[in-house]
């Protein structure tokens, strides 16, 4: 049997490294899928999920999954298991871009190809690229807070930028595309931070500094996803600033769109999760065959596709996630938020 599969997945099992690598018989091919982290809760909420239902309908194939919880030695560690175990292709969405270079040598040392998925690895031969227009998603949220800066009559008012984490290879794309936008405007930056592991704690406990050092000088936060807005949203709540400085995000978590309803977060950006693991779970079946993978563009000799990020405020909630049935009306408007649906139109 290939690679001894079974004893490898039996000894990855005793690892407790990966989740459904027990085969009943061998398979037609094995995918490795290894995730970066728990806290941003599209993970386990989209993309694993659709990921392997995929996976599923297009043939008989196994799927190693593993979730490093932000912990690059253990994704390390995770990638190994599944080399073990025998996996022909692996799609890594790596916790750090750069210490992630180990993990696909050891992959093209055997001749498995890897794809990126959602983040860019910082090295090595990547076989297929699959994300979102980063740049454009750090637009997107730069533009809708400008927009409602003016809209308060604020446009030349002080912020915090709330980056995502130093080793995450979007965070910057996130970072350039809003500065983009923001270094052009009268806008003041009080002060800058790029969040560990992408924590909500962190991102609260550094915005709680800085209200006790800039007050109500802080007309808005650009925050890089809906986890740090969360953070945020709860330092500027537990100070009682008021009114509540325009807070942007990104990935159209639930949490985020209630707060979006209830006026406490101005907008996220919805990324069509579905689409990028769907297309992540084909291309990595084409490749599994030796077939190649149908891309887009070319990102410095990598074949990739990226998909288009859509801003979304209150006004933008049913024509977005709840006609692409990201989300459901019912999902959203749960009963403690009933009120404030009813408020902005949402039946």
């Amino acid at each position: 049997m290939k690679r001894l599969l079974v004893l490898a997945a039996v000894l990855c099992i005793a690892a407790g490294l990966l989740s459904g690598c027990t085969p009943a018989s061998e398979p037609d091919g094995v995918v490795a899928l290894l995730l970066p982290d728990k806290k941003t809760a599209r993970y386990e909420t989209f993309d694993r999920p659709v990921f392997e239902e995929r996976i599923a309908e297009l043939g008989d194939y196994r799927v190693l999954y593993a979730n490093a919880d932000q912990d690059a030695a253990r994704q390390q560690q995770q990638a190994e298991s599944a080399l073990a175990a025998g996996a022909d292709v692996l799609v890594l969405d790596p916790v750090d871009a750069r210490a992630a270079i180990t993990i696909v040598t050891a992959a093209n040392a055997q001749g498995i190809p890897v794809i990126a998925y959602d983040r860019m690895v910082a090295g090595g031969d990547i076989a297929f690229y699959i994300s979102f227009d980063n740049e454009r998603v750090g637009e997107l949220q730069a533009t809708s807070l400008l927009a409602a800066l003016a809209e308060r009559g604020q446009s030349a008012g002080g912020i915090l930028m709330v980056n995502g984490s130093p080793t995450d290879s979007n965070a910057e794309l996130f970072r350039a595309g809003a500065r983009r936008i923001i270094d052009g405007s009268e806008v003041q930056v009080l002060a800058e931070y790029d969040t560990p592991d992408w924590s909500p704690d962190k991102a609260q406990s550094w915005v709680a500094g800085q209200i006790s050092q800039y007050g109500d000088r802080i007309a808005g936060v650009y925050a890089a996803n809906d986890g740090t807005a969360s953070g945020a949203i709860a330092a500027l709540r537990a100070a009682a600033v008021a009114p509540m400085p325009i807070v942007t995000g990104q990935d159209a978590e639930l949490s985020a769109l209630q707060r979006i309803v209830t006026g406490d977060q101005f907008m996220t950006v919805y990324k069509a999760l579905r689409p990028q693991a769907t297309l992540a779970a084909e291309a990595a079946v084409e490749l599994l065959h030796g077939r190649p993978v149908d891309a887009e563009v070319d990102i410095d000799g990598v074949p990739a596709t990226l998909l288009t990020p859509v801003a979304v405020t209150v006004d933008d909630i049913l024509d977005t996630v709840v006609a692409d049935g990201f989300w459901t009306l019912a999902d959203i408007c749960a009963p403690a938020y009933a009120d404030a649906c009813a408020a902005a139109g949402l039946r």
